[in-house]
């Protein structure tokens, strides 16, 4: 049982917070009650007290309101929210049910929450810088691909070219009757392109003067200070790890297992955990099996999967690869070594010499 005498759960809203509070103990509610939920209300109400655990759920207010509670004391548990399903899959659900439940199973055993970790306020603001880059580049996307299918349905197509130099090399091709309606698209296209490249190079400032680690990581052919920086910040402390091994996991990159007596089928990725860092390694393992990856232990362990044929053959090399880069990265984060591309086939050479 817990060391705290009273254990918390806190059911968090934009504009409320709902609290239980639960003697640890007897498990009798001791107090339940709303609070507004700003920095103000929560410090007023827990800045005074003694310290107690207290459990969230994992959301949008969790970030900033977890430091401001452990900054007053408390052990604070940060519920995964995929993992409650006694909150969820109950046929009654309200905001003071769900503080309570929260309350009931930290009062326990935290292990139940299947809690978290969130990232330091820094590491945060860098990679809100990261999200609002990726932001403007989706949105642009969507305005090229609009561009492109009104072409289409005038009978005529546009140059292939880089959505960064589209709006540069379509401008004289558009049909005239649809001028009027793409050159202002063209124009936010344009200014897109603009803001993208001045976060790009906000972010390569960011990573070579915070950052220095990630020099470390771009030794990978294929690994941009882009990737580097969000596995930095996604990782934040390479020690979290035990293995280099689980972060693959970490990452949602290794099969889900969903083993019972003597069944225990193949299934896909879990595709859990931090998506932007998984798109932004498949990416990197897509270059490294493309026509310009260079010759490496990751790039011939990849088309060796792919060439094995069957169904997704391809896919499957693309994900083996960015599961295998995550651990390289890693272990090179973690050790600090010179990256040597073809480690294991001069080691296989030399052991077959």
């Amino acid at each position: 049982m817990s060391q705290f005498e009273f254990t918390a759960g806190l059911d968090l809203g934009d504009k409320h917070t709902h609290l239980c509070l639960l003697d640890t103990i007897s498990g009798e509610v001791v107090e339940e009650g709303r609070l507004r939920t700003s920095p103000e209300a929560l410090e007023r109400r827990f800045s005074e007290c003694e310290p107690m655990r207290i459990a969230i759920e994992a959301g949008t207010h969790s970030p900033w309101i977890s430091r401001l509670l452990e900054r007053c004391g408390h052990e604070v548990l940060v519920a995964n929210a995929r993992k409650l399903k006694l909150i969820y899959a109950g046929g009654k659900k309200n905001d003071r049910l769900d503080a309570e439940n929260l309350a009931r199973l930290a009062r326990p055993d935290p292990g139940l929450l299947s809690p978290i970790e969130h990232r330091g306020e820094a590491s945060q603001a860098h990679l809100a810088l990261i999200r609002s880059r990726e932001a403007l580049v989706g949105a642009r996307t969507k305005l090229v691909n609009h561009a492109r299918g009104a072409v289409k349905s005038f009978g005529a197509r546009l140059p292939k070219c880089s959505a960064a130099s589209f709006h540069v090399k379509v401008r004289d091709r558009l049909p005239e009757a649809l001028a009027p309606a793409l050159e202002p698209v063209l124009e936010t296209i344009a200014s897109l392109t603009a803001r993208i490249r001045e976060y790009d190079r906000e972010l390569e400032a960011v990573s070579q003067e915070l950052y220095p680690e990630t020099a470390l990581l771009r030794q990978v052919s294929g690994v941009g200070s882009l990737t580097a920086l969000v596995f930095v910040l996604t990782l934040e402390d390479p020690a979290r790890f035990e293995t280099s091994r689980a972060v693959g996991a970490y990452v949602g990159l290794t099969p889900e297992t969903h083993q019972s007596g003597e069944q225990d089928p193949q299934k896909r990725i879990s595709r859990r955990g931090d998506g932007m860092l998984r798109k932004f390694l498949v990416n990197c393992a897509h270059y490294i099996l493309g026509p310009f990856g260079k010759d490496s232990d990751l790039r011939r362990h990849g088309l060796k999967i792919a060439e094995r044929g069957g169904k997704n053959a391809k896919k499957r090399a693309v994900v083996a690869v960015a599961r295998k880069l995550s651990v390289v990265l890693h272990r090179l984060w973690v050790t600090g070594e010179v990256y040597e591309p073809l480690y294991n086939a001069r080691a296989a050479e030399i052991g077959t010499a």
